[in-house]
């Protein structure tokens, strides 16, 4: 018989106060790493584990058993996992991975990192963002307002620092914005946050999901614990989070950039971001582009309002508007990397989903040339054409989905927009050089790729890095 969610945390919780056990984590990254020292730190038995075999793993595997842990790089010990306590594992690792399997057939607990750093950090207040986009830049910005109202608070979870890092420091943060990605969503049974965001909903990781409906109930799962007094807050402008939301408890509060008859809105008509029934910064103070930064700065405003009484008197108003003077555009995230031969190049890296790309071709203003490809994640490319079609000088199709790109929006686009395919094998640099080709002077080059960036790049950091350095080079 299958555990639930709150009895998958009890569990894990009464095991971490008894210290009994030995627990596994699984994959060596940057959270699994912190996870294992915590749980050393705590006087929990570690057993760590990385089918990895780069030099670099056995250098972290020496620090860990220099702490106490038992360490295997290049292998894991099924037979060891099978008798674990509680299995922790890293977000990058795939539920179908051997361990993970092990550990089901033996009905174990398999919990994130953040599980077990939110059990070890009783005293933390956080506020916790999950949704297909947005939610790293409305991660930041809560982080950004709590730190303007005083407060020591840290940006932790998907957004890059582990939760378990926080927990080693000897002065644990009061605060923390917590990103939440759905991988970790699923492994997280006992999250309650002081306040919970839902930014947007649309179809993402369908090369690890099996449909929509799966990707969206561990969105869900950010719910699970909810009670009448738990606060949320939703966008009130998508049909599919009205519907996730149904039925679940507590008070809810929501944000629109096209109604006004909500928590937090834009008035168009005064250019101004009314929260709580007064206006509070204009439009001009939020130096982010696009409607969506709009909404994730309504999402941050109206959380970080709402999760103290402290944060809504008439000064901690004043010190929010005043905080967003010193607030930037996020590296990788419609990120402009310079101005060459009167051609802009933007660095929208981060967009490795549909829905993300869509949003940045909407808001561009001049004809673009928009580069998409990577690696594929199981979404069709048609539901850009509209957009392409109004902005679009040309599209370059590369990568492994480069074929897949050119096969859906060919056809949509016909000789209105040229899809150019970049051959298989091709340089990233021939990539952009193809790109300059097409773009004429005034034009922007757009770097928005829907795809993940794993079939020539580490991650969407390292490709936003490269698109960055070699728009100088070509152009």
């Amino acid at each position: 018989m299958t555990a639930t969610s709150q009895e998958v945390a009890s569990i894990v919780a009464r095991r971490l106060a008894e210290r009994s056990g030995e627990f596994a984590v699984i994959g060596l990254g940057r959270s699994g790493v912190a996870a294992a020292r915590l749980l050393r730190k705590a006087g929990v038995s570690v057993y760590a584990s990385d089918a990895g075999n780069a030099d670099a793993l056995h250098h972290v595997a020496a620090e860990l058993e220099r702490d106490g842990a038992s360490v295997d790089v290049g292998m894991h010990n099924l037979k060891r996992i099978a008798h674990a306590a509680v299995v922790v594992v890293s977000p990058g690792v795939p539920p179908t991975a051997a361990p993970l399997r092990t550990a089901r057939a033996a009905n174990i607990p398999v919990v994130s990192e953040v599980e077990v750093a939110l059990r070890l950090t009783p005293a933390l207040r956080y506020i916790a963002v999950t949704g297909t986009n947005g939610k790293t830049t409305t991660t930041a910005l809560v982080g950004h307002l709590l730190r303007a109202l005083g407060h020591d608070a840290v940006d932790v979870g998907n957004i890059g620092t582990p939760v378990s890092e926080l927990a080693l420091r000897d002065q644990p943060p009061a605060w923390a914005a917590l990103e939440m990605s759905s991988f970790q969503l699923h492994d997280t049974p006992g999250i309650l946050p002081d306040v919970g965001i839902l930014t947007t909903l649309s179809p993402d990781h369908l090369d690890r999901y099996d449909g929509v409906a799966e990707y969206y109930a561990d969105k869900k799962r950010m719910f699970a614990n909810a009670t009448i007094p738990s606060r949320w807050v939703t966008t009130a402008d998508s049909i599919d989070v009205h519907e996730l939301i149904r039925g679940i408890p507590g008070q809810w509060y929501h944000f629109s950039t096209q109604r006004a008859d909500v928590d937090a809105w834009f008035d168009r008509a005064h250019n101004t971001l009314r929260v709580m029934g007064a206006p509070l910064i204009t439009r001009d103070q939020l130096a982010l582009a696009g409607d969506h930064n709009v909404a994730n700065a309504l999402a941050a405003l109206l959380a970080v309002m709402v999760a103290d009484d402290a944060h809504r008197t008439p000064a901690a108003r004043k010190a929010l508007a005043g905080a967003f003077a010193a607030f930037h555009a996020l590296p990788h995230r419609l990120e402009p990397v310079g101005d060459f031969g009167n051609i802009q190049w933007l660095n929208d890296s981060k967009a490795t989903n549909v829905a993300s790309t869509l949003v940045a071709v909407a808001g561009m203003t001049r004809p673009t040339v928009v580069l998409l490809g990577g690696r594929h994640k199981g979404e069709p490319y048609t539901k850009l054409a509209p957009e392409l079609r109004r902005t679009a000088r040309a599209v370059v199709a590369f990568g492994e989905a480069g074929p897949l790109v050119h096969a859906d929006l060919s056809p949509a686009l016909g000789a209105e927009v040229p899809v150019v395919l970049v051959p298989a094998g091709a340089t990233f640099e021939q990539v952009l050089r193809t790109a300059r080709a097409q773009a004429q002077q005034g034009d922007a080059v757009l770097l928005s790729p829907a795809c993940s960036s794993y079939d020539m790049f580490l991650n969407y950091e390292q490709r936003g890095r490269e698109f960055a350095r070699l728009a100088s080079v070509v152009a």
